[in-house]
């Protein structure tokens, strides 16, 4: 019985419409036999070239040439191509099973490289390295789209046009209102507050609504303990003060969560990194490792926050100006969202000079201007005395790519610091917010009114 990598080597060889499909994602260090390795090389070597199949006698001669092999892996090579088999195989099978192949190889060969580092015996890399070799090759696969035909795939696009975006909704009216009912898949969104103001407890109320939904949530902290996530969302789902969960008795704490946990098909996996410990890879490592261990598929991802993950680019302390290594971050992150098909939900600081500002914008980014860039939506958490006084905190809009953020550009939501709670504020609370867009919507007197906000810079 002929080996897959026979099979994968002899097609290569004979079937052109094949090695389009599979030859940039096979490597020859797939291939135990030598033989079989040189094989590959100048097989790949002369497609890449003349676009097109060599033929055996044109591999032969090539191999002859080559200086790095003896006279045994020769006459292995001129035995093979001798007695190669002409048939083609059927292609649809052919490429899924030499998918398959190529993953179990790189896997294999991951192992052996993460056995070698942590056995001391690769004095170039360290044992850090490992997580991201065994991540590479758990990524390996084909991605056979070449790109959308414009004239010639219509009929798909207008299937697209009439197909409902998958998103994940808010349970904040005006959220919705301006990403038109939720945040979709492969997007990196980003709130922009100073400290204290409600980054964490924004991504905390979030990520509660979403179980609620039935989904699965994902939320990565750098900057608090895993249990003091926990403990907010215990006060937002249980509805009960901070302060006040070490008062409950045992058996009603359970009992609330119990009653929950019947309430949701979903769940919450919360994960702590040290600070600046973090990037990209240890996160893709950790959603394989939490489909492999739990069977657990998010479907979106909460990292508390930006600023201090880590970058796979760059070493820690390297010398980066931080436009570069806050920019390199926010296009891993959303690089993740892409590859992983969930939204990103994450946070970013405010400048020293916006921290506390009545009104903020992109300029107050903290430390990059490059992050906004990235970004899918971005908005501004702000709070006052005044609005903390009315229970408050005003949203802005600072970046939209999925509607008119000239619409509802600033918008006000209710805000419990005690239960970690956000909440719709009736209308009238919008009602002093003028802004482009907003008026007409909204302020439909004619007399207008002396604003509650009147103080503020908007």
């Amino acid at each position: 019985m002929e080996s897959v990598e026979n099979t994968v080597l002899r097609n290569l060889i004979l079937n052109e419409e094949y090695n389009r499909k599979v030859l940039p994602f096979i490597k020859p260090e797939y291939f135990d036999n030598q033989h079989e390795k040189v094989i590959f090389e100048e097989t790949a070597k002369f497609i890449v070239e003349y676009d097109r199949c060599p033929t055996q006698e044109i591999i032969s001669i090539e191999c002859e040439k080559r200086k790095d092999i003896n006279d045994e892996t020769f006459k292995s090579i001129t035995t093979y191509l001798k007695d190669l088999d002409t048939s083609v195989t059927s292609d649809d099978w052919l490429v899924d099973t030499t998918e398959k192949w190529c993953k179990e190889r790189a896997i294999y060969l991951a192992l052996v490289e993460s056995i070698s580092i942590a056995d001391g015996h690769d004095i170039k890399k360290g044992v850090d390295a490992i997580p991201a070799i065994l991540s590479d090759a758990l990524a390996v696969g084909f991605d056979n789209h070449v790109g959308h035909d414009y004239l010639g795939d219509y009929s798909e696009r207008y299937d697209f046009y009439h197909t409902k975006e998958d998103r994940v909704e808010f349970d904040l009216e005006f959220f919705n209102k301006i990403t038109k009912g939720g945040i979709p898949n492969k997007t990196l969104n980003i709130a922009l507050a100073g400290t204290g103001v409600g980054k964490s407890l924004f991504m905390c109320h979030f990520a509660s609504s979403v179980l609620l939904q039935g989904k699965n949530v994902l939320y990565i902290t750098l900057e608090m303990a895993e249990e003091k996530i926990a403990e907010r969302v215990d006060a937002n789902l249980l509805n009960i003060p901070v302060q006040q969960l070490t008062d409950l008795p045992r058996i009603m704490f359970e009992n609330k969560v119990s009653s929950l946990a019947k309430k949701t098909q979903g769940s919450l996996i919360i994960k702590e990194y040290p600070t600046a410990s973090a990037h990209s890879g240890h996160f893709k490592t950790l959603l394989n490792e939490l489909a492999l261990k739990k069977s657990f598929k998010p479907d979106i991802i909460f990292i508390d926050y930006l600023n201090i993950c880590a970058s796979s680019r760059y070493r820690a302390n390297s010398n980066v100006n931080s436009y570069s290594y806050i920019k390199a971050i926010a296009e891993e992150l959303r690089g993740l969202a892409v590859e992983a098909n969930v939204p990103i939900v994450s946070a970013t600081q405010t400048t020293r000079s916006g921290f506390g500002n009545s009104d903020v914008d992109l300029t107050d980014t903290s430390e990059s201007f490059g992050l906004p860039a990235t970004a899918d939506l971005m908005f501004a958490l702000i709070s006052t005395e005044e609005l903390e006084e009315l229970n408050q905190i005003m949203v802005k809009q600072l970046k939209n790519r999925y509607n008119d953020p000239t619409v509802n550009k600033r918008f006000v939501i209710g805000i419990d610091r005690a239960k970690m709670k956000l909440y719709d504020c009736d209308q009238n609370a919008q009602d002093d917010i003028v802004d482009s867009g907003q008026e007409e919507e909204y302020n439909n007197e004619k007399e207008t009114k002396k604003s509650k906000f009147a103080g503020l810079n908007f």
